[in-house]
């Protein structure tokens, strides 16, 4: 699917990683359903890199179901052993169905009562059957889920749906004004949108997708110029970029395209806790 490792730092870490378009009847409330599966020797440690999402994502594993919530900055998580997830990034007009203030779980996550989900998510990626099968059995038995237990988008739901989806398509868009220009509302509409329905930031919303794309373009691009990039993603020069790069991921640009490749002392083994 398009952009397919956007997000994941270091993607040749994750030769396994599946990102699954929401099937359309649940496709207003989850953007798409990632599965990752990782097996890895005994005395190592697979360590994943992310840039995540400006959204939420509901987490099925082995025996629990978490709401991991929105996250200011990148994460990271290391893997040992056997295991799989199957996730969900929620759409922003799913959020109330779970909490008033996505917020309040900013940089961490809570567990979800959700037995029944748990139970079929397990059944479905633990079958004797190929792996392929279980994933898109897996997804649609989440979806069925989805449809009985979260209601259909609301028109201001549908809203903030919007305004997700003009902040991630169009690069042009650098400044909250843009955005509440486009969506033919006021600044502090925008701001309340993006409080009860993303729980970050209008500003770091446009940020998170800047920078996704600058360390996307960065490790597929490699003849492509840092100022290019600077240039292409509205940035008022080079070192603008640099500096944000280098704030949020400890980077340079040059320095993130320079040690992109998989570290040899790791084995395959793949889990983002977001997607």
């Amino acid at each position: 699917m398009e952009n397919e490792w956007r997000g994941i730092l270091y993607p040749t870490r994750l030769p396994t990683l599946h990102r699954i378009p929401a099937p359309p009847h649940v496709s207003g409330l989850v953007r798409w359903f990632w599965i990752p599966e990782w097996n890895i020797a005994d005395g190592l440690v697979s360590r994943q890199e992310l840039l995540p999402f400006a959204a939420s994502n509901l987490v099925v594993e082995a025996g629990s179901v978490a709401l991991v919530g929105p996250p200011t900055g990148p994460s990271f998580r290391e893997l040992t052993g056997q295991g799989w997830a199957v996730g969900a990034l929620l759409r922003p007009a799913a959020m109330p169905h779970f909490l008033t203030k996505p917020s309040t779980i900013r940089d961490t996550q809570m567990n979800i009562d959700a037995p029944d989900l748990c139970d079929a998510i397990s059944a479905e990626m633990t079958a004797p059957r190929e792996a392929q099968t279980n994933r898109s059995r897996a997804v649609a038995a989440y979806s069925a889920w989805i449809v009985n237990n979260i209601t259909l988008p609301t028109p201001a739901g549908i809203q903030a749906n919007t305004m997700a989806d003009l902040i991630d398509a169009d690069p042009s868009l650098i400044y909250v004004e843009h955005i509440a220009k486009q969506l033919h509302v006021s600044v502090r509409t925008v701001q309340r949108i993006a409080e009860k329905y993303f729980g970050l930031s209008p500003l770091t919303l446009i940020r998170r997708r800047r920078l996704q794309t600058a360390a996307e373009t960065l490790r597929t691009q490699p003849s492509t110029a840092v100022a290019a990039i600077a240039a292409d993603l509205g940035y008022a020069d080079h070192a603008h970029l640099t500096n944000e790069f280098r704030d949020t991921l400890d980077s340079t640009p040059s320095s993130y395209r320079r040690g992109h490749e998989p570290r040899t002392t790791q084995n395959s083994g793949q889990h983002p806790t977001s997607r």
